[in-house]
């Protein structure tokens, strides 16, 4: 039997990019936060505060950190009295918006008791998300 990092090796990787990705967005939050960006447009620490069930300041200062760290979103200081502090999604983050809708279309598909209050499966994202929400780059 193959092992995991052999065959990394016989494409020449050195990590298997599962796993890396789960670096990022496997901390608890993280795509929640991405989610809240690209869905409901929020890009103020209160706006994820207050939409986001469970999170703690610092919880939310650590994630926001973190994906500033790996390039998802960029921090923005505006200059007005009190200071303010914005985030918006880098290209990278960006890229995230159709693998977000592939994991709520799975769940909608697959997990439509714990998801619907009907239980009954929805087949598109569309059918899920405003579909002006959405990026026209991709078709869900």
């Amino acid at each position: 039997m193959i092992e995991l990092q052999e065959h990394l090796e016989n494409f020449g990787m050195k990590a298997c990019p599962v796993d890396n990705s789960l670096k990022i967005f496997g901390q608890k939050y993280a795509l929640h936060i991405v989610r809240n960006m690209i869905v409901l447009k929020q890009n103020r620490f209160g706006q994820f505060l207050g939409s986001i069930e469970g999170i703690n300041t610092k919880t939310l200062s650590i994630r926001l950190r973190e994906l500033e760290d790996f390039g998802i979103i960029k921090r923005t200081i505006i200059p007005t009295r009190p200071v303010q502090t914005e985030y918006s999604l880098t290209d990278k983050g960006m890229a995230l918006e159709p693998i977000l809708a592939h994991i709520a279309t799975f769940s909608t598909r697959y997990e439509s008791k714990r998801v619907f209050k009907d239980g009954r499966p929805r087949m598109t994202i569309k059918q899920i998300f405003r579909a002006d929400r959405l990026s026209e780059i991709y078709d869900y």
